[in-house]
C-alpha cells in the first residue's frame, strides 16, 4: 500500500504546489501550474479512506459526514504545512492538498511592487488582494502580514478557513482563528473581533454581505483590514463588492468603500523563462481623488483601469504594464504574457514598440 508521507515527500521535493488524490487514478502533482502524474500506483478506495481517517481533525468529522466536504490545515512535520480539501466524488473520497509556505517570503523576495509594502504600512483602511485560485494570494498576504509583524508593535487578528500560514509573534502579537474550530463563521468572528483590541484584521475571504459590511465598518473605525476576493482585476473587485448588496444599498456601499479603501493588489502567476518556477504579474490600484470620484459614480467605473495606467506616480500599474515589464526583464516568455494579458492586442503593440516582438511574429 502507498505511504501517505511518501506522497507528500514527492510533492515537496518535486516543487509541487498541489497534490491530487483520486480513487482509480495515480496521484497527480501540480508543478509550475501544470498537472504531472506522480510515479506511484493507483489510489484505491481503501487507501483514500485510510488517509482521511488519519488526517481529518476531530472537529471536522461531523462536518464531513453531513456535507461530504471539509477544509482544514495539516502540519506534516519537516514536510511543512498543507491546506487540505476532502470531498466525495462518485461515492469515493478525493483529496486535494496545497502546500503553504512555512518560511514566509518577504515582499522584496517575491519581486512585488514597492506599493504593496506601502499598502501594508497603512495605519487604517481596507486593502484587498485578489486573483483566481492558485494565483499566489496566500503567499502575498503572508508576506504583507509578516512585514507588519516584523516592523510594528500591533495586535494582528486573523480569521481564516482554514488557517494556512502560521505566524509567530515578532514585534506584533498574532492571534489566528479558524472557522469551525475557533469561531463559528466569518460573520460571527467579525461581530466579536473589535472587542479583541485589534490593530490589523485579516479576513481570509469576503464571501457574504455581512462580512463585507463588518470589514468596511472596521476599516472606517481606524483598523487596517486585509482580505481577499476571487476577482481578476481591480475594477471587477469594486463591482463584486457592490454587487454583494441589493440595489437600494449600493449607493451607500460605494461611499463606504471609496472612503475606506486604501488599495487593491490583483495577481496572475506566469511560468518563468527556463522553467525556473513562477512569478506574479501584479496590478495595483492605490486610492486617489480620481479613483474616489470614479468609484462613487456608478457610471464611471469603466474608467478605473485608465486611471491605474496613468498612476505610476502613486505606485499604480495595470496587468499589461506589469507583463510588459516582466518581458523587458526577460523574466517571462512573451507568448505566456500575451496569453494572460487583459488586452492581448494592445500588449502585442507595446512589445513591438519596445523592440521585443517583430511585426511578422505578431
Amino acid at each position: 500500500m502507498l505511504d501517505f508521507n511518501d506522497l507528500l515527500k514527492f510533492a515537496v521535493e518535486s516543487g509541487g504546489s498541489d497534490l491530487h488524490l483520486k480513487v482509480g487514478s495515480s496521484p497527480y502533482v501540480r508543478i509550475d501550474g501544470r498537472l504531472v502524474p506522480a510515479p506511484f500506483g493507483v489510489i484505491t478506495s481503501e487507501l483514500a479512506e485510510a488517509i482521511v481517517q488519519k488526517i481529518l481533525p476531530a472537529a471536522r468529522v461531523e462536518e464531513f459526514r453531513a456535507t461530504n466536504e471539509a477544509d482544514f490545515g495539516l502540519s506534516a512535520g519537516a514536510l511543512g504545512r498543507f491546506r487540505v480539501n476532502v470531498m466525495r466524488q462518485r461515492g469515493n473520497v478525493g483529496l486535494t492538498l496545497r502546500r503553504v509556505p512555512t518560511d514566509i517570503p518577504s515582499i522584496t523576495s517575491l519581486a512585488l511592487p514597492a506599493s504593496v509594502q506601502r499598502l501594508s504600512d497603512e495605519p487604517r483602511g481596507l486593502v484587498l488582494v485578489t486573483g483566481p485560485t492558485g494565483s499566489g494570494k496566500t503567499t502575498t498576504i503572508a508576506a504583507m502580514l509578516d512585514h507588519i509583524n516584523e516592523t510594528k508593535p500591533v495586535n494582528i487578528v486573523t480569521i481564516e478557513d482554514p488557517i494556512e500560514v502560521l505566524h509567530t509573534d515578532k514585534r506584533a502579537i498574532v492571534s489566528q482563528r479558524e472557522i469551525g474550530i475557533d469561531t463559528l463563521d466569518y460573520p460571527s468572528a467579525m461581530k466579536h473581533v473589535l472587542r479583541q483590541d485589534p490593530d490589523i484584521i485579516f479576513i481570509g475571504e469576503m464571501r457574504d454581505p455581512d462580512t463585507v459590511s463588518a470589514a468596511l465598518a472596521a476599516a472606517e473605525t481606524g483598523h487596517l483590514v486585509v482580505s481577499t476576493l476571487h476577482t481578476i482585476n481591480a475594477a471587477e473587485t469594486v463591482n463584486r463588492i457592490i454587487d454583494f448588496f441589493p440595489a437600494y444599498q449600493q449607493r451607500q456601499v460605494r461611499l463606504s468603500l471609496a472612503a475606506s479603501l486604501c488599495g487593491i493588489v490583483s495577481q496572475r502567476l506566469l511560468p518563468k523563462v527556463g522553467g525556473l518556477g513562477r512569478v506574479a504579474a501584479v496590478e495595483v490600484l492605490v486610492m486617489t481623488g480620481r479613483v474616489f470620484e470614479r468609484m462613487v459614480d456608478s457610471e464611471s467605473g469603466d474608467e478605473i483601469e485608465e486611471i491605474i495606467a496613468e498612476g505610476d506616480f502613486y505606485g499604480m500599474q495595470t496587468f499589461d504594464q506589469a507583463l510588459l515589464a516582466l518581458c523587458k526583464q526577460g523574466t517571462v516568455e512573451m507568448r505566456d504574457a500575451i496569453a494572460v494579458a487583459s488586452h492581448p492586442h494592445d500588449l502585442r503593440i507595446a512589445l513591438q514598440s519596445a523592440g521585443l516582438l517583430s511585426t511578422s511574429s505578431a
